[in-house]
């Protein structure tokens, strides 16, 4: 069972948080959900392709693995799987 979480205002929760307050009590801990949950994926490749996924990602000045779920991203837009979220990070 979980009690009403307090209210705050962004501004304050901020304030709070800076001055190294504990905030704990303005979030609601048991209903929390996390968007975007990630899978971990193995990947064999061959080395032309490492190679070349390396100089890419050093030609633009991004990680590998950023540049690979860009790549992946890109291509499903593009297969027509819209419903991705719109506002993800790499």
């Amino acid at each position: 069972m979980s009690k009403a979480k307090k209210t705050i205002s962004a501004e304050d929760l901020d304030r709070k948080f800076d001055d190294g307050e504990d905030v704990s009590e303005y979030f609601d801990f048991d209903n929390a959900i996390r968007p975007n949950k990630m899978q971990r994926l193995t990947l064999d490749l061959p080395n032309w392709t490492v190679a070349a996924l390396d100089k890419e990602a050093t030609r633009i000045g991004i990680a590998r693995q950023s540049l690979i779920k860009t790549l992946i991203d890109a291509g499903l837009r593009a297969a027509g799987h819209s419903n991705a979220p719109q506002n993800v990070n790499a």
